[in-house]
């Protein structure tokens, strides 16, 4: 039975603008987020690239205790979830009936990283009495239940970069069983970039080239490349995408309009490799199979796919197996889009800013582009959609999820509720 869950509001925070409209606009145009790490620009035999978040003021959604006192992934957290509130039409919560479900992958890694640094130059002083609250991964929802006094559930899940799909289906499933009217919901990951002067580097800001997934690729453009056959690996970046998940009759009886109704979440472990897909596919189909079948439809009824996407090259091809073998002969009708290609990988957020551009494309009647993308892999039986947005109505759209240690999360939304389909 289908989850049957609105979708009334949803906030983003990225490398490419802090509204899903922004966003959408920015990935249309192939606005560039990825840059060179700057701690690597000098050295000759190394190309490290990511794409952070710039020009994010926490100031407009916070007061200065809670700035001090939290790290960007927090920070990010209380702005998105604000702008999704406002834009769902709901200026008060109840707190009792109020679930928070927020999902990250290494959040406060580099906070973490910082005060280690400031420990091995400047001893016990030199760490702040705030580092706890600031890196711990469940203060981004407890920062938001603070913000807005919520007491319902209030949960954080850390499954890599599948955690932020998860999130949306947990909150989703919280609400079907009647434990909460409203959630907010979605993925969080921040604090990319520190500005320093004081010779303080990240060992974060290495380990991509370190484990293998990336080559040393000298152009921006191609340092990710989805489902390219010249793809060489992802891009670390951050950002924040929230979404307020509301019962039917708890938006009906406000006279809400929703966007969209989550209508099924699928989940299964590869149990393959810590950081390698099975190269089969078959859990990452599984997961998406389960999704479809508690939509109660078949993969025929999917108009467009969110795809993971990462562009590594194992990664892309276990996805291509899986939604090949899902979607067989329907998958020509079935439009893919990955948003990494020009913003980078948000890990952990990474699935709910997909699905908020999925979501802003069907409310514009479109499917994004993959950027970056120009010679798609052979082997692609769906319709991937390259160059710019593609003109098409969507009325059900899958979003992918795949993290490391093999967790897959799949989610399957409809532009109208089931039960009027």
């Amino acid at each position: 039975m289908a989850l049957d869950v609105a979708i009334t509001g949803m906030g983003v925070i990225s490398a490419l603008g802090q509204s899903p409209g922004e966003l959408y606009d920015r990935l249309a145009a192939d606005e560039l987020a990825i840059t060179q790490v700057p701690w690597t620009v000098d050295d000759p035999d190394r190309f490290e690239w990511w794409a952070p978040v710039t020009g994010f003021d926490p100031s407009k959604w916070m007061d200065e205790r809670t700035i001090a006192g939290s790290d960007p992934f927090a920070q990010q957290s209380i702005a998105a979830a604000s702008e999704a509130l406002k834009a769902a039409g709901i200026d008060k919560l109840a707190p009792l009936r109020t679930a928070i479900v927020l999902g990250t992958a290494k959040n406060g890694t580099q906070s973490l990283e910082r005060a280690q640094y400031d420990v091995d130059r400047l001893g016990r002083e030199g760490v702040s009495g705030k580092l706890m609250i600031r890196v711990w991964p469940n203060m981004a929802a407890s920062q938001v239940a603070m913000h807005w006094k919520l007491h319902g559930p209030c949960l954080t899940l850390s499954t890599a970069c599948a955690s932020s799909l998860d999130a949306v289906g947990l909150g989703a499933r919280l609400i079907a069983s009647g434990q909460a009217d409203v959630a907010i919901v979605g993925g969080t990951e921040g604090g990319l970039a520190f500005e320093t002067d004081d010779g303080f580097v990240p060992a974060s800001a290495y380990s991509r080239y370190a484990y293998g997934m990336g080559g040393n690729i000298t152009d921006p453009r191609k340092a990710c490349q989805p489902f390219d056959r010249g793809r060489a690996g992802m891009v670390f970046g951050e950002g924040t995408g929230i979404f307020i998940l509301e019962s039917a009759a708890h938006a009906a009886k406000r006279g809400a309009t929703p966007l969209a109704w989550v209508q099924g979440w699928g989940t299964a472990a590869d149990s393959f490799h810590p950081s390698t897909p099975d190269p089969t596919g078959d859990w990452e189909r599984l997961a998406m199979e389960i999704a479809l079948k508690e939509a109660g439809v078949g993969p025929e009824a999917i108009d467009a796919l969110a795809a993971h996407g990462t562009g590594t090259p194992k990664g892309d091809l276990a996805e291509i197996a899986a939604a090949n073998t899902l979607y067989g002969k329907h998958a020509p009708n079935v439009s893919v889009m990955s948003i990494k290609g020009t913003l980078g990988h948000p890990t952990g957020a990474a699935g709910a800013i997909g699905l908020a551009v999925g979501l802003e494309g069907m409310a514009r009647g479109e499917v994004i582009h993959t950027g970056g993308t120009h010679d798609p892999e052979p082997s692609i039986a769906f319709d991937l959609v390259l160059d710019k947005p593609r003109k098409k109505t969507v009325g059900w759209l899958q979003a992918n999820a795949f993290g490391f240690g093999g967790q897959n999360a799949s989610l399957v939304v409809s532009a109208r509720q089931a039960r009027h389909r």
